[in-house]
């Protein structure tokens, strides 16, 4: 008599080559079962001191308190702080809160060329955006890029233009 696999028999063939094949299965018919196990859960974990701060730390209001270590180096400040503290009223799993924070960090940009400019630095733009290396390694995209920048700001100056040649 023939040997062939139960899962065969059953209907199931196994595709060789498909990564990920049979995670879903029942835990009997699936092949890594008895090597998988999860982390085991640490029984004791040490108590962490406290870090304490001196500047104001955002945390979601969905803890209690904030997490035992934490970043300190970029306090929020100005419009975009303002911003991001306005961004922490709202839960994570509201659209407001990641679409404040995405535009505080657009406004943040903004801050940092501003004090840039107050502090007599004129930032090199095309250089801190990587325009160097998108021209030595990726040429085509670079040129499709300009191109469409130099539309669009044709456009918004044609625009400007016509509106104002309509108000004269």
């Amino acid at each position: 008599m023939e040997k062939t696999d139960p899962a065969v028999r059953q209907g199931r063939h196994r595709p060789e080559g498909i990564v990920g094949w049979g995670v879903d299965l029942a835990d009997k018919d699936r092949p890594a079962v008895p090597k998988e196990r999860t982390p085991p859960r640490l029984a004791h974990v040490p108590h962490l001191e406290e870090q304490h701060s001196s500047v104001r730390v955002l945390h979601s209001n969905e803890r209690p308190g904030l997490t035992p270590v934490y970043g300190t180096t970029v306090p929020p400040s100005g419009l975009s702080g303002g911003m991001r503290e306005l961004a922490f009223r709202y839960s994570e799993n509201d659209i407001r809160h990641w679409l404040i924070l995405l535009a505080a960090d657009r406004v943040n940009v903004g801050e940092g060329l501003l004090a840039d400019l107050a502090h007599g630095h004129i930032p090199n733009i095309f250089a801190e955006m990587g325009a160097a290396s998108e021209w030595k390694y990726n040429r085509a995209g670079f040129v499709k890029k300009a191109v469409i920048a130099s539309a669009l700001v044709g456009t918004a100056v044609y625009l400007m233009r016509r509106k104002r040649g309509l108000r004269g």
